[in-house]
């Protein structure tokens, strides 16, 4: 079972197998929440996912949305949404300890709030740690 964990370690969990669907998330809460432009959620039937060790804090960052996050660093690592996505959790999966065990994500969702240059980040040239400096 694929396990993860919050970046100071307080908090780990095991994922099982029964992955739904893997997405890049625009939507401007995931966002703000996570301050980058994007967040990849790998989707599972909550009794999918152990808690280790640890327990998250929570969050109501809408009506019915609850984001699960430590207390202690603050890494995100939970989605749930009982009103849209009930019986589901969505997991950072980037907070994986070998994100490249769950299948890459399948999909761009809620690009109606992708931000503009978010786009074609693709193109973007690429440096295997740093680019050059100039002088």
């Amino acid at each position: 079972m694929p396990t993860g964990g919050c970046q100071c370690g307080a908090i780990r969990y095991e994922m099982g197998t029964a992955l739904l669907h893997h997405a890049l998330c625009h939507c401007v809460d995931c966002r703000r929440s996570a301050g980058a432009p994007f967040v990849a959620w790998a989707m599972l039937p909550t009794g999918e996912v152990k808690l280790i060790s640890g327990e998250p804090k929570v969050h109501a960052s809408s009506e019915h949305g609850r984001r699960h996050f430590c207390g202690e660093c603050g890494t995100g690592l939970f989605y749930v949404n009982e009103a849209m996505l009930p019986g589901l959790i969505d997991v950072q999966s980037a907070t994986l300890d070998h994100p490249d065990d769950v299948p890459a994500p399948s999909a761009h969702i809620q690009v109606a709030e992708r931000i503009g240059w978010a786009k074609n980040l693709h193109e973007l040239p690429e440096f295997e740690r740093y680019p050059p400096m100039d002088d």
